[in-house]
């Protein structure tokens, strides 16, 4: 078999060249998925980011929206009853909450309420949810 390859002019190592050539095009292709892994996960990244500060930066008018209800409410609850009251000390200390708290601890606050209120929160979450979907739907 060797006389047969020698006299076609082929040599005995057939095939190495096309195994180094295949495991070069399977690195570089590699290399290209890690890189567009990487740019996918540092506008993810970026784009929470962005999320986050942008809910810091509304975090203010909440809750000056807020303390304004309250206050409308307490000068206006003389003719209304006790609860008007009530509503609008929980209304100022929902301000005040908003005011203070960043995202992260939000975030933390609402987990702890999901481990103590399972049902309550999946029933909250459904009905966001819901709501969400409706407001997306008559968008489009």
């Amino acid at each position: 078999m060797d006389d047969y390859n020698k006299q076609a002019g082929q040599s005995s190592n057939y095939g190495e060249s096309t195994g180094s050539g295949a495991s070069g095009t399977a690195a570089r292709m590699k290399e290209q998925v890690s890189e567009k892994a990487a740019d996918v996960k540092e506008k993810v990244s970026d784009l929470g980011r962005k999320a986050v500060e942008k809910i810091d930066y509304s975090r203010q008018s909440a809750a000056d929206a807020l303390e304004q209800t309250a206050s409308t409410l307490h000068s206006s609850s003389d003719k209304l009853s006790g609860a008007a009251h009530s509503a609008a000390d929980r209304l100022q200390a929902t301000a005040q909450y908003v005011r203070q708290t960043d995202v992260k601890g939000m975030a933390a606050d609402v987990g702890e309420f999901v481990k103590r209120y399972p049902g309550p929160a999946l029933a909250a979450a459904a009905i966001v949810g819901f709501l969400v979907a409706r407001g997306l739907s008559n968008n489009d």
